[in-house]
C-alpha cells in the first residue's frame, strides 16, 4: 500500500476537524472536531512509522508508541473537556461558545442602566461634566 492513501485520508480528516473547530458554536461539537484532528495525526504517525520501518529495517515502531500516548492524552482531554462543558452548561444554561466568551470578557450592552455617557465604564470628559452640572 502506498503512503499517499493514508496521508490523503488523514488530510481530509484534519481539514474536516479544522472546519468543525472554526465553524461550530457548540462546545461539544468543537471537542468532537478536535478528536477528529487528533485521529488524523494518529493515522499519519502510524502510516509514516510503517513506511519508515520498511525502508530502514527498523523494528522500534516509535510512531505506534507515540500514537498510544496520543490516544491516552486524547481520552483524558475529552473526559476533562466534557466535565467542564457540562459544569458550564449547568451553571449558565448554554454551551454556545460565543455567549460564553462574551460573559468571560465582561462585555456589557449599553442600556438605560449605564452610569456614564459612553456606557463602557469610563467617565465622560470634563466638558460634558461641566454642562451636566450647569
Amino acid at each position: 500500500m502506498h503512503l499517499v492513501y493514508p496521508a490523503v485520508l488523514a488530510a481530509l480528516l484534519f481539514c474536516t476537524g479544522l472546519y468543525g473547530v472554526l465553524a461550530r458554536r457548540n462546545a461539544i461539537l468543537v471537542l468532537m472536531s478536535v478528536e477528529l484532528m487528533l485521529n488524523a495525526v494518529n493515522l499519519n504517525l502510524v502510516a509514516f512509522d510503517v513506511w519508515l520501518s520498511r525502508t530502514a529495517e527498523d523494528k522500534l515502531h516509535s510512531g505506534q508508541a507515540l500514537t498510544l500516548f496520543t490516544i491516552a492524552i486524547a481520552a483524558a482531554e475529552i473526559g476533562i473537556g466534557l466535565a467542564i462543558v457540562l459544569a458550564v452548561h449547568r451553571a449558565r444554561g448554554t454551551s454556545d461558545i460565543d455567549k460564553l466568551r462574551d460573559t468571560a470578557e465582561g462585555h456589557e450592552t449599553d442600556g438605560p442602566g449605564s452610569d456614564s455617557a459612553g456606557g463602557d465604564g469610563t467617565e465622560p470628559p470634563a466638558a460634558e461634566k461641566a454642562e451636566a452640572t450647569a
